[in-house]
């Protein structure tokens, strides 16, 4: 039973170097241009995009290869759903810990807010 869980996980391998690689070229170029505290920033609100889609993406193609009658493609996707939605879990941890430890960017100017008048 344990092989048959490393070997799923094996199959995600790819997709968890691809996002893994994504992330370190995020982090070093906004960090680069500007702050770190703004590449995490960055970094957070990237993957919460990116795996959100990926798991659309995912369960779309395991409703395809259901309907299909593909057992092997479904238990690929399903694998590979899983994987993005433990990222998306730890992005929205990561997200929750980044807003506890750097207040000043819980705070957002709307559009209805406005600045108050510049001191002289």
């Amino acid at each position: 039973m344990p092989a048959f869980i490393v070997a799923r996980l094996y199959r995600a391998l790819p997709l968890v170097v691809i996002l893994a690689v994504i992330a370190v070229a995020i982090y070093v170029i906004v960090s680069w241009r500007y702050t770190p505290a703004k590449a995490k920033e960055v970094l957070i609100k990237c993957f919460i995009v990116l795996n959100a889609a990926l798991s659309i993406l995912f369960v779309l193609a395991t409703l395809y290869a259901w309907l299909e009658g593909n057992a092997f493609v479904a238990d690929f996707f399903i694998t590979l759903l899983v994987t993005t939605l433990i990222c998306l879990g730890i992005t929205f941890v990561c997200r929750w810990r980044f807003l506890k430890h750097n207040p000043n960017y819980r705070w957002k100017l709307t559009g209805r807010a406005t600045k108050g008048p510049r001191k002289k």
